[in-house]
C-alpha cells in the first residue's frame, strides 16, 4: 500500500505523506518519496513542488523499528538516497508544516528549500534521546539556522515552537493555526506567479555559491548570470516588462 501521494496542476506538483496516524516514515515510503522527487525533477511543467502531510501531523520521524537488527542498512541506504535525490531536485520545494516534525520528518522538511509552518507547529531533532543522532539534519540543520543554534537542538533533543523556528531561519513563515491551509496555499501560489526558469536559476545560485569561498563564489554567480541566466527567454521578458509597465508573460523557457 502506498503511503506517498503525487499530484500535478497548473504547474504545481504536491507530494503528500499519508500514514496515519502520525506518518512515521518506512524505508519503503522514503524510496517511494525519492522515486516521485526525481519523477518531478524531470518535468518541466512543474515550476514549484509542495511537500505537504495528511493528518494531524507532518511527521513523528522514521520507523524506529527499522532501526534494529537487520532492517538498519536498507532503512539507511534509503534515507541517504532520499537526500541525495532532494539535491538532484532543479525546483524549489517547500514543506508545508503543521503538528509535529521530529526526527527524520524534520529532516525531510530541511531537504525543502522553504518552510511554511502552522503556529502549532513543532519542530526538534530528539534522536539523541534514543541513543543515537540525526545523519541528515547534522549537515543540513547548521547550514539552516547555524552551528550554534543547531548543536543546540542536535544535542539536547528539545522541540522548538514555530515561532523559535521563525527566529532562528528554520522557517520562513508561520501562519495562524486557524486558516493555515488558506495562508499556504496564498504562500506558494506567490512563488507559482513567477517565472519557473528563474527559480530554477536562483536555486542554482544559491547551492552552487553558498559553499564557496567570497571570491569564487562571486565569480561563479557572475557566470551563472551571464550565461545562463540571460539565455533564458523569461529574463529578458521581465526586464523587458518592467521597462514597458506592463505584466510579464512567463514563457518559463
Amino acid at each position: 500500500m502506498s503511503h506517498v501521494s503525487l499530484s500535478i496542476d497548473g504547474g504545481l506538483a504536491t507530494i503528500t505523506l499519508d500514514r496515519p496516524p502520525v506518518n512515521v516514515l518506512t524505508t519503503a515510503m522514503m524510496r517511494e518519496l525519492a522515486a516521485m522527487l526525481r519523477r518531478v525533477a524531470s518535468d518541466e511543467t512543474v515550476r514549484v513542488i509542495r511537500l505537504d502531510a495528511a493528518g494531524k501531523t507532518f511527521s513523528a520521524g522514521v520507523d524506529v523499528g527499522e532501526h534494529l537488527g537487520g532492517l538498519l542498512p536498507a532503512m539507511m541506504d534509503a534515507l541517504a538516497d532520499l537526500f541525495m535525490a532532494f539535491a538532484e531536485v532543479p525546483q524549489p520545494i517547500v514543506a508545508v508544516v503543521h503538528g509535529a516534525c521530529l526526527g527524520g520528518g524534520l529532516e525531510v522538511a530541511l531537504g525543502c528549500d522553504l518552510l511554511v509552518a502552522s503556529a502549532s507547529a513543532t519542530f526538534g531533532q530528539p534522536e539523541i534521546k534514543l541513543g543515537v543522532f540525526a545523519p541528515p539534519a547534522t549537515v543540513l540543520l547548521p547550514r539552516r539556522i547555524g552551528l550554534g543554534a543547531a548543536t543546540g537542538m542536535l544535542l539536547t533533543g528539545e522541540s522548538v515552537s514555530a515561532d523559535r523556528a521563525l527566529a532562528l531561519g528554520l522557517v520562513n513563515v508561520v501562519f495562524p493555526a486557524e486558516g493555515f491551509a488558506e495562508g499556504a496555499r496564498a504562500w506558494v501560489g506567490k512563488l507559482l506567479a513567477l517565472s519557473g526558469s528563474a527559480l530554477r536559476q536562483a536555486k542554482r545560485a544559491l547551492r552552487e555559491a553558498s559553499p564557496l569561498p567570497e571570491k569564487e563564489a562571486h565569480a561563479h554567480v557572475h557566470d551563472l548570470y551571464m550565461e545562463d541566466l540571460m539565455a533564458t527567454e523569461d529574463a529578458h521578458e521581465g526586464l523587458g516588462a518592467f521597462v514597458a509597465k506592463r505584466p510579464p508573460a512567463w514563457r518559463h523557457r
